[in-house]
């Protein structure tokens, strides 16, 4: 059997550096407030912990995207789903795991964030690009917002 034939769900993992501790850049991606200024650019409501239903507005997609917050363990691991119209599996939500790893003695932070459970079709290959994009923008912004307090989105959507 091929792989093409066998291959039945995708997944993908992004991964960057940011100079500052663990417990700073988990308290950046779980803090709406903090969330809201370099990622979701339309805002974040509900703070990422155990058992939240929260939801994340962006400019280039527009419309409330709920986020189920699936196990949260700071500062070194955040778990979430969310919808997605090209999902495998009984249920339509993909999951995002985010892995903040410290590096260099704990004055920097390895973030590793891997999104699974996409469809092996060319629509969810397409659907998993787009948010591999997506996540790699936002390593590039969590990096900048938190080292030079930039938002790097400001503008770029809208």
């Amino acid at each position: 059997m091929s792989i093409e034939t066998s291959l039945e769900r995708l997944s993908f993992t992004v991964s960057g550096r940011v100079a500052r501790p663990c417990e700073q850049v988990y308290e950046a991606v779980a803090d709406p407030e903090q969330l809201s200024k370099y990622f979701t650019t339309g805002g974040a409501r509900g703070r990422l912990e155990p058992g939240a239903e929260v939801t994340w507005e962006f400019h280039d997609f527009p419309g409330r995207f709920p986020v189920t917050v699936v196990e949260a363990d700071p500062p070194r691991r955040l778990v979430i789903e969310w919808d997605a119209n090209e999902a495998y599996g009984d249920t339509p939500t993909t999951r995002t795991t985010f892995e903040f790893e410290p590096i260099d003695g704990g004055t920097r932070t390895l973030v590793t964030i891997t999104e699974s459970f996409w469809k092996a079709t060319p629509e969810g290959a397409k659907a998993a690009f787009g948010n591999c994009e997506g996540w790699t923008g936002m390593l590039a912004a969590l990096k900048v917002w938190l080292e030079h307090g930039i938002n790097l989105r400001e503008g770029f959507y809208a």
